[in-house]
Order: C-alpha cells, then sequence, then structure tokens
C-alpha cells in the first residue's frame, strides 16, 4: 500500500485498507478525494451517517490535507460537502467528529466552521489523550438541541455506537 503525504502527518490517523473500503463500501457519499495535478491526492474526507431519531447525524471519521495543500480552505470544502450531504439528502440532525484536544489548530477551524464542543471523552485516543466530540447542528435540528453542551466529561465505554 503506498501513503500519499497526506497520511503522513502525525495528527492524521492511518487506517488499514479493509477499513477504508468498508466505508467505501458502505457510505460511498461520504467518501471524497480532492485531486492535484498528476493525481496528487491533496485530502481527502470519509464519514458515515448514523443513529436513530434525533441522533441521527453525520459523523466525520476522517478529514486529513496534504501539508503543500493546506491554508487553502480545502478541508472548509471537505467539510461542506460531507455536511450537505448529512443534512440535504440523509436529512441528519447534526455532523459531528472527534479531535484531539491537543490539536488547537483544528479546533480553531472547525470552530471557524460553526462546531462547538459537545463534550470530552477522557483517555479517547489510544487511552492517552483526550478527545473533543465536536458538533455542528444542521437545519433539521431547528432548535439546537444536538449541540447543547454536556456539563462532564464522559469515558469512551460511554459513547454510543451503532
Amino acid at each position: 500500500m503506498i501513503f500519499a503525504s497526506v497520511n503522513l502527518d502525525h495528527l492524521t490517523e492511518t487506517f488499514n485498507m479493509s477499513f477504508y473500503m468498508n466505508y467505501l463500501a458502505r457510505w460511498p457519499d461520504y467518501f471524497h478525494v480532492a485531486e492535484g495535478p498528476g493525481n496528487r491526492i491533496m485530502g481527502y474526507i470519509m464519514g458515515k451517517v448514523e443513529g436513530q431519531g434525533e441522533s441521527w447525524h453525520g459523523h466525520v471519521t476522517a478529514v486529513s490535507v496534504a501539508p503543500e495543500y493546506r491554508r487553502q480552505q480545502l478541508a472548509k470544502k471537505l467539510m461542506n460537502l460531507l455536511e450537505d450531504i448529512s443534512d440535504k439528502i440523509d436529512k441528519a440532525y447534526f455532523v459531528d467528529l472527534f479531535v484531539r484536544a491537543s490539536n488547537v489548530p483544528a479546533i480553531k477551524m472547525y470552530e471557524k466552521l460553526g462546531y462547538v464542543v459537545y463534550r470530552r471523552v477522557l483517555c479517547y485516543y489510544s487511552g492517552e489523550e483526550d478527545g473533543l466530540d465536536m458538533r455542528k447542528a444542521l437545519s433539521r435540528d431547528v432548535d439546537k438541541k444536538s449541540v447543547i453542551p454536556l456539563k462532564r466529561p464522559i469515558t469512551p465505554d460511554e459513547l454510543e455506537y451503532d
């Protein structure tokens, strides 16, 4: 397997090929690659739609931009794609993502895109670093109930998964 520079960033999780293929097969609308000249991978986003009832939501599993293509709003464009699909096609209530608590540049970018910290997940990353669960309400969540922050941190075993 060949990894592009987009996967070499220490903050980008690199998954095994079957993980990528599973997402591509199950949620093809949530998997987008931005290509540059010479078919160079500039960045990508992968996600899914999950949950039930008012917790039906789009989830950003990974968004990454190669270092040489950063600061060109590519991540914003990729996020907008996933948000539009979640909102207009799947009629989700919100989009969520997890980010390392130490990744201040990413947190600031997500905040500029309208995300808020919904909750802190203690020791989310390899049992060592806290993660922030950030959310952005979509048009179906008229009262913005999905983004009212929890008052206490949670542990990974308290997360709801489908």
